[in-house]
């Protein structure tokens, strides 16, 4: 019995991974530590990465869930795995300060790497390697329809 419990535990686990929470989540704009739009404007701040990419990253990632874990193992808001997460400072995923401005590091990184949108998206949801593999944004339908979100988001948010 419990270990039928564990399980459907995992797949609602990863099923608000992937879509947000089952429950009525807290204010979305709102943390312990102050607001998300904080932790983008710091971040910001801090990299040159603009905050609206950061916030459409992080709406396509997780749906804005600061608690969300893929089931990759992808982690908070800005769905960091674990070594990639450690590799960038970031201690403690879930805190929204440290993910965001995680996440901003690697798309910094990453656009540095790879100079232009499109590819840096598709670096940070494929991986790098397979961007350098494919010469491009790799043939993943899922890569393909995560950069057209994330453009589609980022758009939204600087049209007037």
């Amino acid at each position: 019995m419990l270990e039928g419990m564990q399980e459907t535990l995992a797949r609602i686990q990863a099923i608000e991974g992937r879509f947000g929470p089952l429950s009525s989540p807290p204010p979305a704009e709102k943390t312990a530590t102050g607001t998300f739009t904080d932790a983008f404007e710091e971040a910001a701040a801090k990299t040159g990465i603009d905050s609206r990419l950061l916030r459409a990253v992080a709406k396509a990632e997780s749906n804005g869930n600061s608690r969300a874990v893929s089931p990759a193992g992808a982690q908070g808001l800005m769905q960091l795995m674990p070594d990639t997460a450690r590799g960038l400072g970031v201690q403690d995923p879930f805190d929204v300060r440290q993910n965001v401005l995680g996440g901003a590091k690697y798309l910094k990184q990453l656009s540095g790497r790879f100079g232009d949108l499109p590819r840096t998206l598709a670096a940070y949801n494929a991986g790098p390697g397979a961007v350098e593999r494919h010469g491009g944004i790799p043939p993943y339908r899922e890569t393909k329809n995560y950069v057209e979100k994330v453009i589609g988001l980022y758009k939204e948010s600087s049209e007037p």
